[in-house]
């Protein structure tokens, strides 16, 4: 039997880890204010929670093609700045274009709302797969639960920015040409001029030559290039071994039950508990500050007591905590609104601490089972089931907000969080020790 790897520290990698972070930056800043505020931007013009759900599934039905496809391109790409850091420094910049557009495209009418969130969303899903693949390239296999902690940090202060400062600004009056004083706009803007900033910074600091794979890999990465991509995937999904496929199962549950409650949060705090537009985004943040205080930790403790049994522990803590904010939305009506909203904020801050738990280590238990040369079909892999809960799940759970109120909503995530936690004890491999491919 081969002997278990001595677990390194992630002393040395700790810089370049936070640069590379800056990539998930962006995306920390502009899904949250998306998530949202795009739902209430729709709330304009349509009534049925559904109808906004079946909408916001439109960014994921083109994320569940063009992440694979972007993430194994990028596979392939030989350029003088990387293989990733091409699509980074193109599409990120246009996608900051297109998100400081939507809050002004919101007051021209739905058309050119749908128009433009559409766009948005090519640029976003195309891009989102060579920047998160870029982490597992620059840093050894044992060590990316801790630096994908880091990384999720780096996405926590991003959705405290969005969520807790850049937020109150969408209630600040501002003057646009051609619609007058307006508000609920200003802080898409300020965060696309972040996002480019953050692109810059990425830019210049990261360099993909001093990715530490070996020579072998590069060469056994260039004989695979011809292979197809589908063929690729369909390898994966054929394996013998069975672990890839029961935690991308798992993840499918965990992410119908996040994705199920996350377009519908802004508005339940707006129409449920009176919070005004700008105070909205802070239920998110409160799952951002979470995010930013624990991510790390959390990636130490799977680092130390094993990646599978955290992210079950995680799970069934999930569970529990959904019950707990059921009963809170279903029974405590007639408390103090102030109560009941800092009640509901304390619960999500401590969903947000076992949420970043199980993205932590889920992602590198997946990049544990592949190589070099499949690190991208794994990524891609990884949101398109991620991707298809977000398509299946907001119109299911608008739809049952419709029928039985905001308490079924929670009941929902609670189901789906438990078929998660029970599919993650087939998974055998991915832990820290694990000998890579």
């Amino acid at each position: 039997m081969p002997e278990k790897k001595e677990k390194k520290s992630l002393k040395g990698y700790w810089l370049t880890t936070f640069l590379i972070g800056l990539g998930f930056f962006t995306m920390g800043l502009m899904d949250p204010l998306y998530d949202n505020y795009v739902p209430i931007f729709l709330g304009y013009y349509i009534e049925q929670n559904s109808l906004i759900g079946a909408i916001m599934t439109l960014d994921n039905i083109l994320a569940i093609f063009l992440i694979p496809i972007f993430s194994a391109l990028s596979d392939r790409t030989k350029t003088k700045i990387g293989r990733r850091m091409p699509y980074i420094v193109t599409l990120l910049p246009v996608t900051a274009i297109f998100f400081g557009l939507v809050p002004i495209t919101a007051y021209q009418g739905l058309a050119i709302l749908v128009v433009t969130i559409f766009l948005l969303n090519i640029s976003k899903q195309a891009v989102r797969g060579p920047v998160v693949a870029l982490m597992p390239d620059m840093v050894p296999g044992d060590l990316r639960s801790e630096a994908n902690g880091v990384i999720n940090t780096m996405g926590g202060i991003a959705t405290i920015l969005g969520t807790i400062l850049l937020a109150r600004l969408m209630d600040v009056v501002i003057t646009v040409p051609g619609l007058g004083a307006r508000d609920k706009i200003l802080a898409f803007p300020v965060a696309s001029v972040f996002v480019v900033i953050a692109v810059i910074l990425l830019f210049v600091f990261v360099k993909e030559k001093n990715s530490k794979v070996s020579e072998k890999e590069r060469n056994e990465s260039e004989k695979n290039d011809k292979e197809p991509i589908l063929k690729s995937l369909k390898a994966v999904m054929a394996e013998k071994e069975k672990s890839a496929l029961y935690i991308l199962l798992s993840l499918l549950c965990w992410f119908i039950a996040y994705q199920g409650i996350l377009p519908f949060v802004g508005k339940y705090t707006t129409e449920v508990l009176g919070t005004s537009a700008g105070t909205a985004a802070l239920s998110s943040g409160m799952v951002g500050v979470a995010y930013a205080i624990f991510a790390v930790p959390s990636g130490r403790f799977a680092h130390k007591h094993g990646r599978k049994k955290t992210i079950r522990m995680a799970l069934l803590a999930l569970v529990v905590i959904l019950a707990l904010v059921f009963v809170h939305s279903a029974f405590l009506s007639g408390l103090n609104p102030t109560v009941r909203l800092y009640s509901f904020w304390a619960l999500l801050f401590l969903f947000g601490i076992f949420w970043v738990t199980v993205v932590t280590n889920s992602f590198p238990m997946l990049w544990q089972m592949a190589d070099y040369t499949t690190m991208g079909i794994y990524t891609g892999l990884y949101y398109f089931f991620s991707q298809l809960a977000s398509i299946i799940s907001p119109p299911l759970a608008g739809g049952a907000t419709d029928l039985f109120g905001y308490p079924a909503l929670f009941l929902y995530g609670m189901i789906f969080m438990l078929v998660a936690f029970f599919l993650m004890k087939k998974v055998n491999r991915g832990e820290p020790e694990d000998l890579e491919q």
